[in-house]
């Protein structure tokens, strides 16, 4: 399903009545402050493989600005728009069916070798601009070269970040890497989601950065609501949800982009001067698609 949002409402599908599925409304507002006019391409559309249905969606610019949509090289929605000068809003809202069930665990999936992995596979067992796994191999090795191959071992990487890397909000730039967050021992949500990436690429796991939304069912947290990043392991013949930040399964998962690291899945990619003001998400579950929801304001200062 792709459609094309210039300030559309859609309703691509109808509910279903499965126990199994529930409904998570989703999405985020955008402000901006443009000096001239400049293009943007933004990925905040859940992606069409990472939801059960869509049962509405919407989006609005204001003010109005010429847009398109397209597939990126990993399958990612993306928004392509021309910002104008001044103070640019964007709004993205939708509803969406997802599994009730939490994140699948398989304890006794294996690790593929190498060479009989799928060749598609290939490119997330390389370093990239952010995952450096290439210079922090010896050190994986280290860590978790005697750990059992195949979910036990991806497991312990995700154990080894949680229980080493101190979670602190505000605290790396769009320049920090892998290595940078293993040296200091501490980042935001994508950076260890790029340590668990680097770690299992490293022992030559393929290994996948997701960034997306994250309802907070089932949990109680203390953080303001904000897109999330997790990773994805390619074990025993398909890809696995890890979550380093939270180490727990949890339900709900609604994947934006998947790619290589956070380059290839920025929220907002702009091709010249500007500022965002402010940034609004919200993910939570409904009853209807009619209900309230609470978002939480996630102001950049």
């Amino acid at each position: 399903m792709g459609i094309d949002l210039r300030n559309e409402s859609v309703s691509p599908a109808s509910p279903s009545e499965s126990p199994s599925t529930l409904r998570v409304r989703v999405g985020c507002e955008i402000v901006m402050d443009v000096p001239a006019p400049v293009a943007i391409v933004t990925q905040v559309q859940p992606r069409i493989d990472g939801v059960l249905g869509f049962l509405r969606e919407e989006a609005q610019l204001q003010p109005t600005a010429r847009t398109s949509e397209y597939l990126d090289g990993f399958g990612n929605r993306c928004w392509r728009m021309l910002a104008p000068a001044g103070e640019f809003t964007l709004r993205y809202d939708a509803e969406v069916e997802t599994s009730s069930e939490p994140d699948s665990v398989h304890v006794s999936a294996r690790q593929i070798p190498v060479e009989d992995l799928p060749s598609e596979t290939l490119v997330f067992t390389m370093p990239s601009r952010y995952v450096l796994s290439d210079l922090l191999g010896a050190a994986a090795w280290d860590l978790f070269g005697s750990t059992p191959q195949g979910w036990a071992r991806v497991q312990a990487v995700c154990d080894w970040v949680y229980t080493n890397i101190q979670y602190r909000p505000v605290s790396t730039t769009p320049s920090t890497t892998s290595l940078d967050v293993y040296l200091q021992r501490y980042g935001v949500c994508h950076d260890f989601a790029h340590m668990g990436v680097t770690m299992c690429r490293a022992l030559n796991i393929p290994a996948r950065y997701v960034c997306g939304y994250l309802p907070d069912i089932g949990v109680t947290v203390d953080t303001p609501m904000d897109f999330h990043s997790w990773f994805e392991a390619y074990l025993d013949g398909q890809w696995y949800a890890f979550d380093a930040r939270h180490n727990v399964p949890r339900i709900g998962r609604i994947p934006v982009g998947r790619g290589r690291d956070a380059l290839d899945v920025a929220i907002v990619t702009q091709y010249g001067a500007g500022t965002m003001s402010r940034m609004t998400v919200w993910a939570d579950q409904t009853s209807n698609p009619t209900q309230s929801v609470n978002a939480h304001d996630t102001s950049r200062a």
